[in-house]
């Protein structure tokens, strides 16, 4: 797809998820909410490459291409985006270093996110699309 506005990166180290809590000011879409590291597209980058970037710059960590395994267009409030899934070993959880964006992070099951009230509906949606499709 080459006509986005963002991608979406639920990142699995070892069976549970990486969440972001968003800032918690008024002009940002889902103030406060738990969200996935991804974000606006930049210039002519991929879906692919934004969701690495926008993880790299809100977690520290460097993800290959390769590492995305499952995607997913939506319609989102801004327009079309993507939303991927990666699962590496809970060891990278140590590399995390969180950015400057959201007032923090947490580990989270995947259940608990589909539930969380606080969980982004649009993202609740992409998530149990994956999980459904991969756990028979």
């Amino acid at each position: 797809m080459t006509d986005f506005v963002g991608a979406k990166l639920a990142l699995f180290l070892g069976p549970d998820l990486v969440v972001i809590e968003r800032d918690d000011i008024p002009h940002i879409a889902f103030p406060g909410h738990l969200d996935f590291p991804g974000g606006g597209r930049e210039g002519g980058e991929t879906a692919e490459r934004c969701a690495l970037r926008e993880t790299w710059e809100e977690l520290g960590l460097t993800l290959a291409e390769s590492d995305l395994i499952w995607r997913q267009s939506y319609l989102g409030q801004a327009g079309q985006a993507l939303f991927f899934v990666a699962r590496k070993p809970a060891g990278l959880i140590a590399q995390i270093r969180f950015g400057n964006e959201g007032l923090g992070w947490r580990l989270m099951s995947p259940e608990a996110y589909l539930t969380h009230p606080r969980g982004i509906p649009n993202f609740r949606d992409q998530l149990g699309a994956y999980l459904s499709g991969t756990r028979g």
